[in-house]
C-alpha cells in the first residue's frame, strides 16, 4: 500500500507562486508514476502533471511553461512548483501515485489541498 499526504496549498494573488509537496509512505519503492491532479466543484478531476520513474514528465496544456513537477526519490516526495498563477488555477489539488505491481493502473490518492488564486 501507498499513503500520500499533500501540503503547501493556500491563498495567493494572481501572478504569484505556490509550491505543493506530497510525501509518500508505505511501498514507495514500487511507485512507477507520481502526479498532480486538480478538481473544482461540479467538474471532473483533471490532470495537471505527471512524472515517471525515468523522470519523463507530462503537463496539461493549460499549465505548460508555468508549473514544474519534480520528484525526490530519497524523500519519496513529489513537488509542484506553480508560477504565474491565474484565478482559473483555483482548485483542490490531489497527489497521485501509480504502482502497477500493487494495483495496476488504479492510482492512490492523497486527501487534497486547496489552492485559491484571487484576481
Amino acid at each position: 500500500q501507498v499513503q500520500l499526504v499533500e501540503s503547501g496549498g493556500g491563498l495567493v494573488q494572481a501572478g504569484g507562486s505556490l509550491r505543493l509537496s506530497c510525501a509518500a509512505s508505505g511501498s514507495t519503492f514500487s511507485i512507477d508514476v507520481m502526479g498532480w491532479y486538480r478538481q473544482t466543484p461540479g467538474k471532473q478531476r483533471e490532470l495537471v502533471a505527471t512524472i515517471a520513474r525515468g523522470r519523463s514528465t507530462n503537463y496539461a496544456d493549460s499549465v505548460k511553461g508555468r508549473f514544474t513537477i519534480s520528484r525526490d526519490y530519497a524523500k519519496s516526495a513529489v513537488y509542484l512548483q506553480m508560477n504565474s498563477l491565474k484565478p482559473e488555477d483555483t482548485a483542490v489539488y490531489y497527489c497521485s501515485a501509480v504502482s502497477t505491481v500493487l494495483t495496476g493502473l488504479r492510482p492512490y490518492w492523497g486527501q487534497g489541498t486547496q489552492v485559491t488564486v484571487s484576481s
